[in-house]
């Protein structure tokens, strides 16, 4: 994190918890909080700024840019700056972040230039911490000619992401914030707004719109966790954790059973997280003190067991620590990760009975890509369960679909457009309007039906043929794999 000169900052190195304090001299003071030793740091010119954290202290003077490894404060890597008057550092696990008159630079903890992100109109004179973000993988800076755009670099080469589009929130962007861990497919972004609503949303979009989800709302303040995709924040006066913010993709309904909360009153007005490292939180009060809370460990466990698929010792986290939002959290891992028979153990230990029934019939689902439509469709993702039916042939499934969501427009499209179960949809239309005791008013519907019999004996045989048909072909294909695994 950044720290201002004449400041303190904190963080977790490779062999303890590490403290730095800068005065007005070209000195530096690096304590180990652990064993209280203490290294004295030496520089040739006037400090402008300092950052401590994943193990690394950066360090720019007005000439030269320090970095230090938190395993060797003695000899610390040094490369010249072409201007020295860095405005801003920003630090990721594997790379650092620097902002001066003259640009944005992504250098390696070995002091290799990595890339230059660029964008039209850019004025890095008015960067900072909560309009920069940086992963391992992924820059985002908010545009400040238009505060609604946040631009999108890969960290590695400097070129734009999604095809050079950048992403566009509905509303002014006041701050912004990129999770720190798992594979760049994954990477999201949270980004608080004018109206201090909370969102995440993915930053690669795998060539799909995907949703921009609201999370929070009075949202002032916030932080990723270094070690788990684990965020916390200042919400109205609550100091709030979302143990597994991603719920929202998988059932939005998890998403308030995964949080922590708790008054926020003990960080005073105005307070700012600064970092959230491990299970401590660091907050900066508005008198300038600073103020540390302790959050659980078991969810960045529970997160660590779930990027390893361990999901046996998920389990058995969950049991041992008896915590609701714990057994929530899992639930959506294991959605996410198409674990359905730990997930189904999640839901029934938050009680929600009918979701562990549908995970049921999913398991019972004759073929893989029945299956995985139904996932999709859990997280309602219906327009991709269409498709993935679609792509595998199985056409009255996704015409089932949409008359079991009462897309009726859609189930009729799909049949005439296949020129099958044209009936099937004209007969469950029927059905649903006798049950309400309504009368048929689409014209569309009202044009096949003077063509088409309705007859619920040939529907029903029609149908059961299609499963026969669906069921013979996942077992082909289970046969297959199986003879090519052997080979």
């Amino acid at each position: 994190m950044d720290c201002p000169w004449g400041g303190v900052d904190k963080a977790k190195g490779g062999v303890g918890l590490y403290g730095v304090s800068t005065h007005p001299l070209p000195l530096g003071e690096v304590r180990n909080v652990v064993d209280d030793a203490v290294d004295v740091l030496e520089f040739r010119d006037r400090v402008i700024k300092a950052s401590l954290a994943n193990g690394h202290l950066v360090v720019t003077t007005s000439l030269q840019c320090y970095v230090y490894s938190a395993k060797n404060w003695n000899t610390p890597l040094i490369f010249d700056l072409k201007e020295g008057t860095v405005s801003l550092i920003v630090q990721a696990e594997k790379h650092f972040l620097l902002v001066d008159g003259m640009g944005v630079y992504v250098f390696s903890y070995e002091g290799r230039l990595i890339s230059t992100p660029r964008f039209p109109g850019m004025r890095t004179d008015i960067l900072n911490a909560q309009s920069v973000s940086l992963s391992n993988d992924t820059i985002a800076i908010r545009d400040k000619s238009d505060e609604k755009v946040i631009f999108l670099f890969d960290a590695l080469t400097g070129k734009a992401l999604v095809d050079g589009k950048p992403l566009t929130h509905k509303m002014e962007v006041v701050e912004i914030a990129l999770d720190q861990c798992g594979p760049s497919s994954e990477r999201k972004i949270a980004v608080i707004d004018k109206n201090r609503d909370l969102y995440l949303t993915a930053v690669r979009r795998h060539n799909r719109e995907h949703n921009i989800c609201k999370i929070g709302t009075m949202v002032h303040t916030m932080a990723w966790n270094d070690s788990a995709n684990i965020l916390c924040g200042i919400q109205d006066t609550q100091f709030t954790v979302w143990h597994y913010p991603s719920a929202v993709f998988t059932d939005k309904d998890l998403l308030p059973k995964t949080l922590y909360m708790k008054d926020a009153s003990e960080f005073s007005r105005a307070p700012h997280i600064l970092n959230y490292v491990g299970t401590q939180v660091t907050v900066r009060r508005g008198d300038g003190s600073l103020v540390y809370s302790s959050v659980s460990p078991y969810p960045a466990l529970l997160h660590e067991y779930s990027a390893s698929s361990r999901w046996e010792d998920a389990l058995r986290l969950c049991r041992f620590a008896k915590d609701q939002s714990l057994w929530a959290c899992l639930a959506g891992m294991a959605m996410a990760n198409r674990e359905l028979t730990t997930a189904e153990v999640a839901y029934a230990a938050i009680g929600e009975v009918d979701k562990v029934q549908y995970i049921n019939s999913i398991k019972d689902l004759p073929s893989k890509e029945s299956s995985v439509a139904h996932m999709l469709l859990f997280s309602g993702h219906v327009q991709e369960a269409e498709v993935t039916l679609l792509q595998a042939g199985l056409v009255y499934q996704a015409i089932q679909v949409h008359i079991n969501l009462y897309n009726w427009d859609r189930a009729l499209e799909l049949a005439v457009k296949h020129k099958t179960h044209v009936d099937t949809v004209l007969a469950y239309r029927l059905k649903f309007l006798q049950d309400f005791s309504k009368k048929e008013t689409n014209k569309r519907f009202m044009q096949y039906a003077e063509g088409v019999e309705v007859d619920w004996e040939k529907i029903q045989a029609k149908v059961e043929m299609e499963l026969v048909k669906e069921r013979e072909k996942a077992a082909t294909t289970s046969v297959r794999s199986s003879l090519a695994s052997r080979r």
